[in-house]
């Protein structure tokens, strides 16, 4: 019985067919992009450097890994996507992603709390696109100020809670550089400084029939910059913006200046006189913390109250004179999660807080871990292509 038993499976196995090429191939395939998927959700993802923003720090062309653990992996808000994709399908406009499905997002525990000088990847709060969270832009940028932090900048000096923050080393800004012949590319070359493409310098000719170079750089290399050129310098100026002077570009003027326009309204002035280069006091709101509702108050805080907090109606009287939130007017409002005020490295070469407000913590992706390889737009394939230099570097 159990001999003829086993001849029975023996031979039922026997007949079975092999597997085709073709589905060991599909099956292969599956179960790496499901592999994939996982790993990019829980532990690390990939992303690339496409502009100057955070020049000094990370360079066009470089391509990172973003740590998912440190800061706790955010769980699907749209599962309704096409795996190994962020909000486009490669290489085209079309959206990788429904939004007929839309799940509250929770936040697994992470190794560490975002931290001052953290370099964090995040959705763009400001995306002019109307998409779910979890599919908007992703910027990288530093983490001046964590929630409760009172920030400000003075004459391009940051400030946290009143004192001077530390600057990253290789922070850039903007000078105006004027000589009375042109330079040759391979001097800027040394110093890392590029023209055309994505990068931002450029150079003009003067009424005068001199040279007048935009450079985006480093304090130490505009003086090294300024010994080598000699003679033939004729001046070398930061272009940084004097206190006073004022800026509707800034958070949060534009934001009311933006909806003016949407709304076909006309808010009062906010008597902010604020600049890229002096800016705020303000302070990051941090969750559970209570502010009254202040006019000052109002203009400051009504732009995050309105976007991020989740609340259906909000409106603002056009003397900020109030706020009132599913038409109950309130004296004072408690913030439902965390803020932080994100700034690029090339501090005149950045569309970041300053201009659009803060980032909500469920709007956070990851730390910037490493940069695993970087090429450099400007060089051909034999000729420096890949900043060897770069490659398996910490971010910091």
């Amino acid at each position: 019985m159990k001999l003829s038993i086993w001849t029975k499976a023996h031979s039922e196995k026997k007949n079975k067919k092999a597997k085709s090429k073709l589905r060991e191939w599909i099956d292969s395939i599956v179960f790496a992009v499901v592999a994939a998927t996982i790993i990019r959700w829980l532990i690390m993802s990939a992303y690339t450097i496409p502009s100057s923003s955070m020049e000094g720090t990370q360079l066009i062309g470089d391509y990172l890994f973003v740590s998912k653990l440190h800061y706790g992996t955010r769980t699907p808000q749209t599962p309704l996507r096409l795996p190994l994709t962020d909000n486009k399908i490669w290489g085209t406009n079309i959206p990788s992603y429904l939004s007929w499905i839309q799940l509250p997002g929770y936040r697994l525990p992470g190794i560490s709390k975002v931290k001052r000088n953290d370099v964090v990847v995040f959705h763009w709060p400001a995306d002019t696109i109307k998409r779910p969270v979890d599919m908007r832009t992703n910027y990288i940028k530093r983490c001046l100020a964590v929630a409760g932090d009172t920030f400000s900048i003075k004459n391009s000096q940051i400030f946290i809670n009143g004192k001077k923050a530390t600057q990253p080393p290789n922070v850039h800004f903007l000078y105006q550089v004027v000589t009375t012949n042109q330079i040759s590319h391979r001097v800027f070359n040394e110093y890392d400084i590029y023209f055309g493409g994505e990068n931002s310098n450029f150079v003009t000719r003067t009424s005068d029939n001199r040279y007048a170079y935009y450079l985006f750089t480093t304090p130490n290399d505009i003086q090294k910059l300024k010994t080598r050129l000699g003679p033939m310098l004729v001046s070398a100026q930061s272009l940084a913006k004097n206190p006073g002077v004022v800026s509707e570009e800034m958070f949060p003027m534009s934001y009311w200046k933006k909806l003016e326009r949407q709304e076909g309204k006309r808010y009062s002035s906010t008597n902010l006189n604020w600049n890229q280069d002096n800016f705020g006091e303000i302070v990051a709101p941090r969750k559970g913390m209570t502010i009254p509702m202040t006019k000052e108050n109002i203009i400051k805080y009504a732009p995050i109250i309105k976007e991020h907090e989740y609340h259906q109606q909000v409106e603002v009287a056009l003397d900020f004179s109030k706020i009132t939130i599913h038409g109950k007017s309130i004296k004072s409002y408690t913030f439902k999660q965390n803020y932080y005020f994100m700034m690029g490295d090339s501090r005149h070469n950045s569309i970041d807080s300053r201009y659009w407000g803060f980032v909500p913590e469920d709007h956070i992706v990851g730390k910037a871990w490493f940069t695993w390889l970087s090429l450099n737009p400007n060089k051909g394939l034999f000729r420096g292509k890949i900043r060897w230099n770069r490659m398996f570097r910490g971010i910091k």
